[in-house]
């Protein structure tokens, strides 16, 4: 009895599978808001799986530019493994640098962009200045998900494409204070869409939206 499987149906069978993981997949809208209730905006939000699933390498790159004398943009999130470049768009040379323990390094004076860039593998927050320009700051928040996005004007963003499963989505601003709690919600998925708020901490006097 001859049970090969024959090109057609394989191929039939590759297709369902590829559309059954599309119908899958769904997304998490959060809206992310401070103690009183006012939307924040530059918020990391991002959610971890606690159920098992695989969590894919990283396929993106970033730009922090500095530019009028300012990074930009204020802060950035990426996962873990992920590549940063430092263009220096700038009239004048800058000197870069982090004492932040995920991320230690220094860039100094230069024009243009840095031949290499810098690989942040370890989750955690860093904070980045020139030593030039004191009023030069930035903050990036390395997460150790594919799910992750920043707040808008309005403290909204989507995160999409989480397949079916378990997560615990949690949220970080620069303004929480140090060793503050971060808010987190677990969130259970299946094969449609899901609504979430986050309330979070800040400083006294830290701008919101």
């Amino acid at each position: 009895m001859n049970y090969a499987v024959s090109p057609c149906r394989l191929l039939a069978g590759l297709l369902f599978a590829l559309v059954a993981n599309g119908a899958a997949a769904a997304s998490i809208s959060t809206q992310v808001v401070d103690g009183s209730g006012q939307a924040v905006a530059d918020a990391a939000v991002y959610a971890e799986a606690i159920s098992g699933q695989a969590v894919s390498k990283p396929q993106r790159t970033a730009d922090i530019e500095q530019k009028g004398r300012k990074f930009l943009p204020l802060m950035t999130v990426i996962q873990t493994g992920t590549e940063i470049s430092f263009p220096n768009n700038d009239t004048v040379r800058h000197h870069v640098y982090s004492f932040s323990p995920p991320k230690i390094f220094e860039l100094k004076l230069y024009t243009g962009t840095p031949g290499n860039p810098v690989v942040f593998d370890k989750p955690g927050s860093v904070v980045i200045g020139c030593n030039i320009h004191d009023q030069m700051v930035a903050y990036i928040h390395i997460v150790n998900t594919p799910y992750f996005g920043k707040t808008d004007a309005g403290g909204k963003v989507r995160l999409d494409g989480l397949v079916a499963g378990k997560y615990r989505l949690k949220a970080w601003h620069f303004s929480m204070p140090v060793g503050g709690t971060v808010p987190e919600k677990e969130i259970t998925l299946a094969a449609s869409d899901v609504a979430a708020a986050l309330t979070m901490n800040l400083k006294p006097g830290a701008g919101t939206n």
